[in-house]
């Protein structure tokens, strides 16, 4: 009985290869909330970021929202929400109105779901065309029955009354909040959408595999793993693995950690303590009969004269 649908606001216009450029103007209906491609038409030139303005959606409905990104030719796909004004004082009035009616509406909805026993995390409610439509945004471990919560909520809020389930990581984008790093969750700030995160992610980046130390807000897997993975890929390929044996100046050994940013190795050996090296100073102990190879995984390639001729 649950509707798993994105977070409820009018969906950006996906462009198209083939579309001409257009000019548009982000807007953002809620801070944490998606940007909208919008047509800003007549108040492209004047339009600035941070400017209220009114939104016209294809439903007929009007909202107020904030100039996020100023107007620019992009490529997109009509029809989009148009910019009709920028919001005057009676606007503002009425957003602040709605404001406080989805506040009133949202305690009434989790003193609801409190009181019939609904395993479900009620964190958002909007008005949306003029307090025609009232959405509530959710978040449960598991499909509810929500009809008779539904029932309570129309007659309280007198709209129709709609009922969204949303994932956890979806949830945190929605609410926001301060990261680990200090700074406001990337989801809610600038990520577009969600990219997938693996723990191998971690792994290569040698980070301590804590749920606290690598889990965000949504207790999911933390965004950031994804911005470093192809570099420390890369930079990995020059270093040899851990648990291969090498020959450095110090004797042979085996290698312990590798420190991919630095470049650098701790290579343990059997008669003395362990000790770093830089990677260029490392050499993998070739099988017998064959040169050392170079630090990286495969050694580096041949020179050129030491390329057998062909059918030899």
């Amino acid at each position: 009985m649950t509707d798993e649908r994105p977070p409820p606001h009018p969906t950006e216009a996906a462009p198209t290869a083939s579309a001409p450029p257009v000019t548009v103007v982000g807007v953002k209906l809620t801070p944490t909330g998606r940007t909208l491609a919008c047509d800003p038409g007549k108040l492209a030139a004047t339009l600035r970021v941070g400017d209220r303005v009114v939104v016209d959606h294809d439903d007929g409905a009007t909202s107020v929202g904030t100039v996020a990104v100023a107007a620019a030719a992009r490529a997109a796909a009509p029809p989009m929400p148009r910019v009709l004004r920028v919001a005057d004082a009676r606007d503002l009035a009425r957003l602040d109105a709605d404001a406080r009616r989805a506040a009133e509406a949202l305690a009434f909805a989790r003193e609801r779901a409190k009181a019939r026993g609904l395993p479900i995390k009620i964190f958002r409610a909007e008005l949306l065309g003029g307090g025609a439509r009232a959405t509530f945004t959710f978040a449960a471990e598991q499909r509810v029955d929500f009809r008779e919560l539904v029932r309570d909520l129309a007659s309280r809020v007198h709209a129709r009354v709609e009922m969204r389930q949303v994932g956890v990581r979806d949830e945190a984008k929605m609410i926001g909040g301060i990261g680990s790093c200090g700074r406001e969750l990337c989801c809610s700030t600038f990520l577009p959408k969600f990219a997938p995160v693996s723990i191998k992610m971690a792994k290569n980046q040698n980070l301590a595999l804590n749920p606290t130390k690598v889990s965000g807000q949504c207790g999911r897997l933390k965004c950031c793993l994804v911005y470093e993975e192809a570099n420390y890929v890369e930079a990995a390929k020059r270093l040899p693995r851990a648990g291969k044996r090498v020959t450095t100046p110090e004797g042979v050994g085996r290698v312990g950690d590798v420190d991919v940013l630095r470049e650098r190795v701790r290579v343990y050996f059997e008669d003395q303590p362990p000790k770093v090296f830089a990677a260029s100073d490392v050499k993998l102990l070739a099988p017998p009969g064959e040169p050392p190879r170079g630090g990286g995984p495969e050694g580096p390639p041949p020179a050129p004269d030491d390329v057998p001729p062909a059918g030899s």
